[in-house]
């Protein structure tokens, strides 16, 4: 039997899915990398001797040159993946598009989506969702509208049709770019009255149909294919607690956090569900922080993060056991978790919101006795070295 493993955040994201995901394709052979959920939006941290890149749309494992698939739950952004793919030959990967593979049912981000996203953020001045400001959520929403049959004066997912909605683009249709500009051409004058003219769609057809060119586009069970062929690792992008239905409203992503797209693309197949922990909680931008503590910033310095002109500031808090155990709960169990950060020292616990900290000097020890869940990986610093793989626990 194959041994697959699913990758998930259990905070506000920033938890080391990408190190958590690099070191698990450096440790043993793997077939490709399976991104699930999210899109553009996701920074994912790896750091190898001297290289360091920040994932985004391709997978973390791309450095031990492990492939990657983005199946039909991510929302593909071209123009950002393009930036990406020569970020990454910098580092020395020669074609990165040669280890990508994109289901041509994944539906597209477009320039159109981001300037939606940013001027429904910007409208919402200091009540702002804490968007990343990257058409995640905008691109989700627009596709809603075919399925749910919506027209112009309707409300869908509390925001107003403003216009007349037609089937979103996709990856697909980048190939055909008769359909590709009839799509982008009825999403463009749908978001007119929101953003005002935005980029060409004759430029963007243009764009688009190099895009297809340049990459290597799936249909049917990509995900099954691959997994009958060897091992699979599927990384996770955001946290649970930002999970569109399980986070904390309105402070979340337009996603499915948690491992139920990975779980139904496997099928009948096990997986090993890790959950990635820091030693302290973190967040992006407004929300809940139950454990926040602004001292903590001098302490912990971050060297990867910082303000986001939309998602707004870079916020840390003490460990949450109580969120923690929501986290796995919701997620509907985990077969181990994952600790990274294990070089912050003088580090407290919140084992319940009206109780007061306690001390945590031994992290790997403490999660596992209160938690119930052993420790499968360790991370001591931000380098693939600082990072120790256990045996993995089978369910």
């Amino acid at each position: 039997m194959n041994n697959h493993t699913i990758v998930i955040g259990l905070g506000f994201g920033d938890e080391g899915k990408g190190a958590v995901v690099d070191a698990l394709c450096h440790h043993r052979p793997t077939t490709a990398v399976i991104r699930f959920n999210g899109g553009a939006q996701a920074a994912h941290n790896v750091v190898t001797h001297h290289r360091h890149h920040t994932f985004s749309q391709f997978g973390s494992g791309t450095l031990t040159g492990t492939p990657t698939h983005l199946s039909h739950h991510v929302l593909v952004e071209p123009i950002a993946l393009a930036t990406e793919t020569r970020q990454l030959e910098q580092l020395g990967i020669p074609d990165p598009l040669r280890l990508l593979t994109i289901d041509a049912d994944a539906l597209l981000t477009t320039p159109i989506h981001v300037a939606a996203n940013r001027a429904r953020e910007d409208a919402r001045g200091h009540a702002r969702h804490g968007s990343c400001g990257k058409g995640i959520g905008e691109t989700t929403w627009y596709s809603l509208l075919t399925q749910r049959h919506a027209t112009t004066g309707d409300t869908v997912e509390d925001q107003e049709v403003l216009g007349t909605p037609g089937p979103p683009p996709t990856v697909g249709d980048c190939a055909n770019p008769t359909t590709l500009r009839t799509k982008l051409d009825t999403l463009a004058r749908f978001y007119e009255p929101l953003t005002g003219p935005t980029t060409s769609v004759d430029e963007l057809v243009h764009l688009y149909r190099d895009f297809a060119a340049a990459v290597r586009t799936t249909t049917g069970d990509e995900v099954g294919r691959l997994a009958d062929q060897g091992d699979l690792v599927f990384e996770g992008a955001q946290g649970v607690l930002l999970d569109q239905h399980h986070g904390f409203h309105p402070h979340t992503t337009w996603s499915t956090v948690t491992p139920h797209n990975a779980r139904a693309l496997l099928g009948h197949r096990h997986a090993t569900v890790i959950g990635v922990t820091r030693t302290y909680q973190t967040r992006h931008g407004a929300g809940p922080l139950p454990t926040e503590d602004p001292t903590l910033l001098t302490r912990f310095p971050e060297h990867h993060n910082d303000t986001g002109h939309y998602q707004g500031a870079w916020r840390t808090g003490h460990l949450d056991a109580t969120l923690l155990r929501y986290a796995i709960d919701v997620s509907g169990g985990v077969d181990g978790l994952a600790v990274t950060h294990l070089d912050a020292h003088d580090l407290k616990v919140a084992t319940a919101h009206d109780a007061p900290l306690t001390d945590l000097p031994d992290p790997v020890t403490w999660l596992e006795e209160h938690l119930d869940v052993p420790v499968l990986i360790t991370g001591n610093g931000p380098d693939r070295e600082d990072y120790t793989v256990r045996t993995p626990a089978h369910r």
